[in-house]
């Protein structure tokens, strides 16, 4: 919109107190006064909505300005600019936060059902030797690369529609996190000007997520890798491109040849749940940690992590599970790349139960949680309603004092406990 039209909003803005002081406010019907008033706010609705669509118009012309002079091409400026647009329904999104955070057992539920297990099994016959390529190229096995693939975008049936540019300009404009979204902007520019994609087909998720792999586009520059030599890093239609860069990312993360990423484990009761130490596989033996099938794995540096707490799985991850949360770090995350890779593949599933009669907390008793604990005195930094690092702690050191077992694991009933 332009704000040359805004002359039709203020006649219409003038008719409506023109209506009201020919009737007078007394005399002036119910139905009358509503309809007025709804007339009212939709004049200011659309004057805010023209004010903030000519702002981001003269960003736009000023990040163009800036973008110039970072060296992008006026051809690519012109080709990923002109016609731009502001979409609301980015920010709608960006300031969504969902009320009830999902529990571990029910991401996995969706992220590895049978239908995606089936799924991978299909992906990874029909681009098998392109799988296999990349896993003797990189280190990283062929169904880690389809797990991923599988995870992020469901095989590629699920990567978005939204713009890129369109999406990290809005959010450059008005997100929460401007100045990361102004880098990316500007690093999707270097892509296109680069010649892999064009401005038209850089398409993802609403938050700047790209293709199959959903690389933000700094990852693309740094991880994307050109799988099929035709000269551009297509993760959007290039499937050896997908492989290969996937692969890159993880070998780049650390990834280690030949290890596993790690095992599901049973922990002897006596079990201290308040160790967060990396330990040898040999040292977490000696402490009665033992593999629900066959042998630990043989681990120079791994971690013992309950995500459901002491009524759930356990599992020791080593270095393959750090990579894998390179590229998302949820730990939630990188078990489903974990598990799903090892279904694909043949080899068994989870099989202690998760506690499914555990309500989940909100992100309301999230923070209501962290708000409990720092005012009790167990410091966990602010209150964002996110099970971080430090709200762990301060929740293991509370369960700790008060006799509990001290995994972590925050439940109705210990929020129950700190009221």
């Amino acid at each position: 919109m332009s704000l040359k039209n805004k002359g039709s909003f203020g006649s219409g803005a003038a008719l409506c107190l023109s209506l009201v002081l020919a009737t007078g406010a007394a005399s002036l019907s119910s139905d009358t006064a509503q309809a007025s008033q709804r007339l009212m706010t939709e004049v200011d609705s659309r004057a805010a909505e023209e004010f903030r669509y000519a702002n981001f118009n003269q960003w736009l012309s000023e990040f163009r300005r800036y973008a110039a002079a970072q060296g992008i091409s006026e051809a690519t400026l012109a080709s990923a600019f002109d016609g731009l647009r502001y979409r609301e329904r980015v920010i709608e999104l960006d300031r969504h936060q969902p009320e009830f955070v999902r529990p571990i057992w029910g991401y996995l539920d969706t992220a590895v059902s049978n239908t995606r297990i089936n799924n991978g099994r299909e992906k990874l016959e029909q681009h098998r030797a392109t799988a296999l390529e990349m896993q003797q190229r990189y280190g990283v096995p062929a169904e880690i690369i389809v797990a991923i693939w599988g995870i992020e975008s469901n095989y590629g049936s699920n990567f978005g529609d939204f713009s890129t540019l369109e999406s990290l300009a809005t959010l450059a404009y008005d997100g929460r996190r401007r100045d990361f979204a102004r880098g990316e902007l500007l690093a999707a520019l270097r892509i296109i000007d680069q010649g892999d994609i064009a401005a038209e087909q850089m398409k993802g998720s609403w938050a700047g997520a790209m293709g199959h792999t959903q690389f933000i586009p700094s990852s693309f520059e740094a991880y994307a890798v050109d799988g099929d030599n035709d000269g551009r890093r297509d993760i959007w239609g290039s499937i050896p491109d997908v492989m290969a860069s996937t692969a890159n990312y993880l070998a780049r993360a650390g990834w280690q040849p030949g290890q596993p990423w790690g095992a599901e484990v049973v922990l002897p009761d006596s079990f201290d749940y308040a160790q967060t130490e990396r330990r040898s596989s040999a040292e977490w033996a000696s402490q009665g940690v033992r593999a629900v099938s066959g042998q630990l794995p043989s681990f120079d540096s791994a971690a013992v992590i309950v995500p459901a707490g002491a009524e759930g799985p356990a599992f020791i991850v080593g270095a393959n599970f750090r990579a894998i949360l390179r590229y998302n770090n949820a730990t939630s995350y990188a078990l489903a790349v974990a598990t799903l890779a090892d279904a694909i593949a043949g080899r068994s599933g989870i099989t202690q139960p998760w506690p499914r009669d555990q309500a989940p907390l909100t992100r309301n008793d999230v923070k209501m949680l962290q708000q409990r604990l720092n005012n009790a005195g167990y410091s966990v930094g602010g209150a964002d309603g996110i099970m971080g690092p430090n709200t762990r702690a301060g929740v293991r050191a509370f369960q700790r004092d008060q006799g509990l077992i001290p995994d972590g694991f925050a439940t109705q009933a210990l929020l129950d406990l700190l009221r």
